[in-house]
């Protein structure tokens, strides 16, 4: 059956234990494609989660959803609302991606490069820092006259380029964990001097990934063409965005969809330890898709003529709206999230997706990082010509030698956990600035964090 390719609404009814009791033909497709039909439990993963998580909590949810078919992914937008017995589905908007084959030669990629010899060794963390730097053998393995100092950045010593095709082999390779080879970077501090960058992964006994080791070798100046600094940069956001998705968010999202499938037990009883490492893969695979849209996002905004709509924004509004998208990840937690009142109303100027991109990044920091059973408060206020929203935990907070630390590439304080990619922030402040305002944080350490976003009053 041909699936929708357009926004419509698709309902499907399913009883207290899960069985699908009537659904819409193009849900009921979905549902025996998977191998399932009426009259037995929803075999879409995502879709019996939300399902269950709206009768657990006996609440209406609604949440984006990615769902794999043989024709590609499915974008959908799932509404859940629990009724006497059973839960009602709504999917208010079904948009099919078909599936791309993707030309790229996975054998030479992925190719064992642990063995290479040329240029000189560097090792770095999985915060991007250098661990070591060692020289190699013969000309091309002596260490510039300028190395990079332990502990130090990566992106401080070395600007990556894309090929002629608008990829970058190590963004791809550090986004799946897997070997590269023949990245092309220039030194921050002298763009003519160019090398050729390969790395493998270094994973520890658990098997958590430690982070990567390589080599770089001098490319010499008279095999490229010099650097014009007005030249505009050959990788455009649309193409870096294209290549992401058929490199690595149709991957993701299909091996997202069968580890869910596998943790849900819906072929059948697993082993305990078994259905937990598919949950395990299934967190790991949603956190490298969230890398890979900051990757895409960072791509973007970091262009010199990057620039956002001018328009009129409610901050009152996009509060209540980033506070109910983040509302089951907080009841998760036991957080309570406490948005602007349905009447308050504070106009700005700016742009709506993404003022309401930075709400959701910061509301979605402090749920992370607040002990369980706090709150998280969104206010509104107005000072000196600027709105502001600020997002306010009651955690630890940010110490002051901090707070401008933080918004820098890939900083995330020290944190070793899997929570983020060391993006956001840098993100997000950079969108606030292009639109005119800023983001600070305020707040007593010890007292909780205070995020602060302004922008420019309306009018």
């Amino acid at each position: 059956m041909t699936m929708p390719s357009h926004p419509v609404v698709v309902r499907a009814m399913l009883a207290a234990d899960g069985r699908l009791l009537s659904a819409d033909p193009p849900l009921l497709a979905l549902q025996r494609e998977a191998g399932a039909d009426l009259g037995v439990p929803i075999a879409v993963p995502q879709l019996a989660t939300i399902a269950r998580l709206a009768a657990r909590l006996g609440i209406t949810l609604s949440r984006p959803v990615v769902a794999a078919c043989e024709r590609g992914d499915i974008d959908m937008w799932v509404r859940a609302r629990p009724e006497e017995g059973g839960v009602s589905l709504s999917v208010v908007d079904w948009r099919e991606r078909p599936t791309v084959a993707d030309p790229v030669d996975n054998g030479q990629r992925d190719a064992d490069i642990a063995a290479l010899a040329e240029g000189w060794t560097w090792q770095i963390d999985t915060q991007l820092r250098f661990e070591m730097v060692l020289e190699g053998m013969g000309d091309a393995g002596a260490l510039p006259a300028d190395p990079p100092v332990p502990g130090s950045r990566f992106s401080s010593y070395f600007q990556l380029q894309p090929d002629d095709e608008g990829d970058m082999a190590m963004l791809r390779g550090f986004a799946q964990r897997r070997a590269f080879r023949d990245q092309q970077a220039v030194l921050a501090k002298d763009t003519g001097s160019r090398f050729k960058l390969s790395a493998y992964p270094t994973f520890d006994l658990s098997g958590q990934l430690k982070g990567y080791r390589g080599t770089a070798f001098p490319l010499a100046q008279a095999m490229v063409a010099p650097m014009v600094e007005d030249q505009p940069l050959a990788l455009y956001p649309a193409e870096f965005g294209r290549r992401l998705d058929r490199s690595l968010r149709q991957p993701l999202g299909r091996i997202i969809a069968n580890a869910d499938t596998i943790s849900a037990q819906l072929e059948g009883p697993l082993r305990p330890d078994y259905a937990g490492y598919a949950s395990d893969i299934a967190v790991a695979g949603r956190h490298l898709m969230a890398l890979v849209d900051d990757l895409a996002d960072l791509q973007a905004i970091d262009r010199p003529d990057f620039s956002v709509i001018a328009e009129e924004v409610d901050l009152a509004d996009l509060g209540r709206r980033a506070a109910g998208l983040l509302a089951v990840k907080a009841l998760d937690r036991r957080i309570k999230i406490v948005p602007p009142s349905v009447d308050a109303t504070l106009l700005a100027t700016g742009e709506f997706r993404r003022v309401l991109q930075i709400l959701v990044n910061l509301i979605g920091n402090a749920v992370r990082y607040s002990p369980e059973d706090t709150e998280v408060r969104v206010a509104i206020e107005w000072e000196s010509g600027q709105a502001r929203i600020a997002v306010i935990d009651q955690g630890t907070g940010v110490a002051p030698a901090d707070r401008e630390r933080i918004f820098e590439k890939f900083e995330r304080l020290g944190r070793d956990d899997a929570g983020g990619s060391g993006l956001g922030l840098y993100i997000s402040r950079r969108l606030a600035r292009a639109m005119g305002g800023d983001i600070v944080i305020g707040g007593a350490p010890g007292e909780g964090a205070r995020f602060i976003l302004s922008l420019p009053v309306s009018g």
